[in-house]
């Protein structure tokens, strides 16, 4: 099939299928402006998402590539994550060729989101698929006459076979802030993480890629102007009392995320870029 994008209805909501070359394909929710799906050309799939997620936007999908913007985690007075991943967010560009498809979702503020947070601002979260490769570009425009700070994150779930099995490699050196230690800061010393119980960590000013060795299923991942990268799975008893996540749902899904823990600053008229690429290899 020539590469090309459709609206669908997935699990009940409106979204954009991305079809690619060689049959990659990527589904992206309107809702949140969510990638949900994205099956590379040997027919796998490489995001992991709840069989027990929530589709009516009373909370945020889990799993995916979910959109955490204006506020990291629980860092602020917001919603943990920011608020824009249970709003619609509307179509805009959509090109393909012969060896990629590409869409952009657009959110801008509205009343209700400067009850949140009284900014001005326009999102645009551009998905680019081609064969083995998936981009995601979020760029936030200030469109107010104040300068704002975030922070944020493409909080990208990625399917593996048994988290167990797999070791993640890019991150020697590098410090990380333990969440599941109490916040305790860390060097990594060691060439490679294995996960073993629950992890919690951002890894800070990280500059090069990380490889996800598993097996058959290797991805690597690299970002561009989003400074760090959270690793994140919460293992046996966290899993066990997430209504949306089945039981065992922690085995099968790691986050390796492009993240801005720190306020990144935008001023008046001005407009910042964040990208994270996902390659099959």
């Amino acid at each position: 099939m020539k590469p090309c994008i459709e609206e669908i209805e997935f699990h009940g909501i409106p979204a954009l299928r991305l079809q690619g070359p060689r049959g990659a394909s990527a589904v992206v929710s309107k809702l949140g402006a969510q990638v949900l799906s994205w099956i590379t050309p040997d027919g796998r799939e490489r995001l992991f998402l709840s069989d027990k997620a929530v589709f009516d936007g009373s909370v945020a999908i889990r799993g995916g590539i979910p959109v955490c913007w204006p506020q990291f985690s629980g860092l602020g007075d917001l919603p943990k994550h920011g608020f824009v991943r249970t709003r619609i967010w509307q179509a805009g560009a959509q090109r393909s060729g012969d060896d990629y498809a590409l869409a952009t979702l657009e959110l801008a503020d509205d009343e209700a989101t400067r009850a949140l947070w009284p900014h001005a601002f326009r999102l645009e979260l551009t998905v680019m698929l081609e064969a083995d490769r998936l981009d995601l570009e979020l760029s936030v425009t200030n469109t107010g006459g104040a300068e704002f700070a975030f922070t944020g994150a493409l909080h990208t779930y990625l399917r593996v076979v048994q988290v167990e099995d797999v070791t993640l490699e890019g991150l020697y050196g590098h410090d990380y802030r333990d969440a599941a230690n109490g916040d305790a800061v860390i060097r990594d010393s060691g060439t490679h993480i294995a996960v073993d119980a629950e992890m919690d960590r951002v890894y800070r000013r990280v500059k090069r890629p990380q490889l996800l060795q598993a097996g058959n299923l290797s991805l690597a991942t690299q970002s561009q102007g989003f400074p760090d990268v959270v690793v994140w799975n919460p293992w046996v008893d966290k899993c066990a009392a997430m209504a949306d996540m089945p039981a065992d749902g922690w085995r099968h899904m790691l986050c390796v995320e492009a993240a801005a823990e720190q306020p990144v600053v935008v001023a008046a008229g001005d407009e910042w870029y964040g990208r994270q690429t996902l390659v099959a290899v």
